[in-house]
């Protein structure tokens, strides 16, 4: 499946999207993390949890639950929430 990378974290994959496999947010992670070693940890946490920060939508909906079902042709974006004031 394709996965839209954020501008935050090109500097692991170089690259704004990529393709990747797996059958739940947590295995497309897992995927990703052994393509490009370092991203999984900036998207979540050591608890299985997606960061405060991050967002991820599947087909253009927003998924919080890294247990969500993903199909080979789904589209996932990875979002970088913005904060501050």
């Amino acid at each position: 499946m394709k996965v839209l990378v954020p501008s935050a974290l090109r500097s692991y994959t170089g690259a704004t999207q990529v393709d990747a496999v797996g059958t739940t947010l947590l295995a497309l992670f897992a995927d990703l993390d052994q393509r490009y070693p370092g991203l999984r940890f900036r998207v979540v946490d050591e608890q299985q949890q997606l960061r405060p920060n991050m967002r991820i939508f599947v087909n253009g909906q927003g998924v919080r639950d890294l247990n969500h079902a993903l199909q080979p042709d789904d589209d996932v974006a990875i979002v970088l929430a913005l904060s501050g004031g």
